[in-house]
């Protein structure tokens, strides 16, 4: 063999070699990230399911709505709050308008609330006890 060739041919054993290396240790720096790659798919799994089921649940949301309109409005006072928590928690622009928007979120969802509860004469019973858990 050319001298040439023998040269080639250790360089190219040698690049396998680092490229093996180089795989192995990829390999183990991403062994964390499998776990989280695995719930990444599985949202999005279900959420492929649910928007193949749009009808489906578009209906079982009304009929929450219309059964439970004081469970619908306290879940979607957490669901709000939790988005806002969420976008301030990111920085994005509604962070700088939170502390107003507070205030005025609070008064919507009283006026909401008391269209939505029947309308009676005020009441000297004991408060109810909220449940907590």
């Amino acid at each position: 063999m050319d001298s040439r060739q023998i040269d080639l041919a250790l360089r190219k054993q040698k690049l396998q070699m680092h490229a093996a290396a180089q795989r192995a240790d990829l390999s183990q720096r991403l062994a964390g990230i499998d776990g989280a790659l695995d719930r990444v798919d599985s949202l999005r799994d279900h959420l492929a399911w649910a928007k193949d089921k749009i009808p489906l649940l578009s209906v079982a949301l009304l009929v929450v709505l219309a059964a439970k309109p004081r469970f619908a409005l306290r879940l979607a006072k957490r669901a709000w709050v939790g988005w806002l928590l969420v976008r301030q928690m990111r920085g994005g622009r509604l962070s700088a308008l939170l502390p107003t928007a507070i205030p005025l979120l609070r008064g919507l969802l009283a006026l909401v609330k008391r269209r939505i509860e029947p309308s009676a004469e005020p009441r000297s019973a004991a408060p109810r006890r909220r449940r907590t858990g």
